[in-house]
């Protein structure tokens, strides 16, 4: 994960919550091999759900560029392919 990312001025308009759980991400992401990053995705989002956070598209958006700025192209395409993913089962799970 990039190490300036609490930099990005797009977080700006972040909720303080979010950022807090985003934060509690990086500092796990930094231990875990990058293999594990996608459990360890889920398990922040399934730690703001309980707490009735949820992030919008905008701002998952936002979690996925940072994460990837410093991965090599074929994980961006892997990250992006598990989004896309993600995305399209989030669409069935609200019909």
């Amino acid at each position: 994960m990039n190490i300036n990312w609490k930099q990005d001025p797009r977080l700006k308009k972040m909720n303080p919550q979010k950022i807090s759980l985003l934060t509690e991400f990086a500092k796990r992401a930094e231990s875990v091999p990058k293999d594990q990053l996608l459990p360890t995705l889920l398990s922040l989002n399934a730690e703001a759900s309980q707490k009735g956070i949820q992030f919008n598209d905008e701002e998952t958006d936002l979690l996925m560029s940072i994460m990837s700025a410093n991965m090599s192209e074929n994980e961006r395409k892997r990250m992006e392919t598990l989004r896309l993913l993600s995305r399209n089962l989030s669409k069935r799970g609200n019909k």
